[in-house]
């Protein structure tokens, strides 16, 4: 398995993995697969990668912003959907780690998700790479006409935001 970053000409197979984290109704909020410009305005440049195995993608992630407010320039948001195929494989994990390598590269302190509390596999990810759970926002939308709850994890870097 090779973790790279993600181009353009993924999307469609990137696109068929974000459906099946939707369809799961245990990854996001979401209910459509967006288009890649609205995927592609909403997330930042950096930190979007592809775990590909024989040309096959098998997960991606990608950061997004939390706020257009620059005093949160170095905070983002994570997103990592694993195809249903390539689950428990330690794709996840590997997404993650580069996830954590560029986004203190490129200068960010804080790495933060929101994460279903019935997504173990998601939750056990977190804890497992360091993330600490400060809190649960309860009923603070809903999916499909029903109230979720969502757990708040953060990573601060030990190398950036330390002055």
């Amino acid at each position: 398995m090779v973790i790279r970053s993600m181009l353009k000409e993924d999307w469609q197979m990137v696109a068929n993995i974000y459906k099946e984290g939707i369809d799961t109704q245990l990854a996001t909020f979401e209910t459509n697969v967006p288009s890649y410009t609205d995927w592609d305005i909403s997330h930042l440049k950096i930190g979007r990668f592809v775990a590909v195995t024989n040309e096959k993608i098998l997960g991606w992630a990608a950061l997004s912003p939390v706020s257009g407010r620059c005093v949160y320039g170095g905070v983002a948001e994570i997103s990592i959907y694993v195809g249903k195929e390539s689950r428990g494989l330690g794709v996840g994990k590997l997404l993650m780690q580069n996830l954590i390598l560029e986004s203190e590269k490129q200068g960010l302190w804080t790495i933060q998700s929101g994460v279903f509390p019935e997504n173990k596999a998601s939750i056990a990810l977190h804890k497992k790479m360091g993330f600490r759970c400060i809190g649960t926002r309860e009923r603070i939308g809903k999916l499909h006409g029903v109230w979720k709850d969502n757990v708040l994890f953060e990573r601060r870097s030990k190398l950036v935001g330390q002055n």
